[in-house]
């Protein structure tokens, strides 16, 4: 992709028109989820703002105090994705759910096991409902890049997963998480008949990102060093991600998987630019750290569809 989409390249014209559309962002107290909301409320909608009680605390003060200033337009829930019901009285009156789930406490064999667990019941909530007519499902590029013999892979796009015994083998809980909560949302919208799109995104930064998101951050960041050197390491920035989540919602012909990243990481010197914008979560090399003897990675991530969604065109084929 190689910078085609940098973050200064947001949608032209914000979908402003009013509506009386209610959606629900679960959980709204993740950084991509707080994101979607703020760009959900300049779209027009009105949001139910599903949180749990681990929620990270600075975000949780930001939605209390929209909640206040937006008064009718945002609805604060409590939700536990272990209880069904609390997901059902979020969803009440919602056409729309954004899924958005990440542990603050960080990721082992038993969280990857909840987090699915979590996902079955949103999906079989969204199932039950009268009301919610599409699903966008935020997901994460370690989803597809992972497995044996990752340097002697092709190009990877929309039609890969990765592979979730490797994953475990290696310890990869953050990539096992994604992997099979969404690969479980995927097959509960078929097997129910749900209209769900997936976004799935590189590493998110953006502002505050380490103050306010640090460990799902080193999670994604798990094998950081294997991801550069195979070209499969890219960024996006957390405006532009809120904004394709939004597009893929109010675009009808969406559908299936989308990649989204602003640009690769595959020089030397890019990569300590990202780590120096993480910074304290990064360690950082020495000063004396020379450009002249940049290693050059290929990048090999692709991605069909989501340019045609960027400029308003959204693919056809799934």
């Amino acid at each position: 992709m190689g910078g085609k989409y940098e973050e200064e390249a947001v949608f032209a014209g914000e979908f402003t028109e009013e509506n009386n559309q209610t959606v629900c962002v679960l959980d709204a107290s993740t950084f991509v989820g707080y994101w979607i909301l703020k760009k959900l409320l300049v779209n027009g909608y009105k949001v139910h703002a599903a949180v749990q009680k681990n929620g990270e605390k600075e975000i949780m003060k930001k939605i209390k105090d929209l909640e206040r200033t937006e008064k009718e337009r945002v609805v604060v829930y409590s939700v536990d994705v272990l209880n069904y019901r609390s997901i059902v009285d979020a969803l009440k009156g919602c056409c729309g759910l954004f899924c958005c789930l990440d542990s603050p406490d960080g990721y082992d064999d038993v969280v990857v096991d909840l987090e699915v667990r979590g996902i079955i019941n949103v999906m079989e909530a969204c199932a039950q409902s009268d009301s919610i007519h599409k699903i966008v499902f935020s997901s994460s590029l370690t989803a597809a890049i992972w497995r044996e013999n990752i340097s002697t892979l092709k190009d990877v796009d929309e039609t890969s997963w990765s592979s979730t015994d490797f994953c475990r083998k290696t310890k990869l809980w953050y990539a096992l998480a994604k992997t099979l909560s969404e690969q479980a949302a995927w097959a509960l919208a078929m097997d129910r008949m749900l209209d769900m799109v997936s976004i799935n995104a590189g590493l998110v930064i953006g502002h505050g990102v380490s103050q306010l998101s640090p460990v799902p951050t080193l999670s994604y960041l798990q094998g950081a060093a294997e991801m550069f050197e195979n070209g499969l390491l890219a960024v996006v920035d957390v405006e532009f991600l809120a904004d394709v989540h939004v597009r893929a919602f109010a675009d009808h012909s969406t559908c299936g998987r989308y990649f989204c990243f602003s640009r690769s990481v595959t020089t030397e010197e890019e990569a300590v630019k990202l780590a120096q914008s993480l910074s304290p979560l990064i360690p950082l090399p020495a000063k004396r750290y020379k450009w002249e003897a940049n290693e050059v990675y290929g990048e090999r991530l692709r991605t069909k569809k989501l340019s045609k969604l960027v400029e308003g065109t959204a693919a056809t084929a799934c």
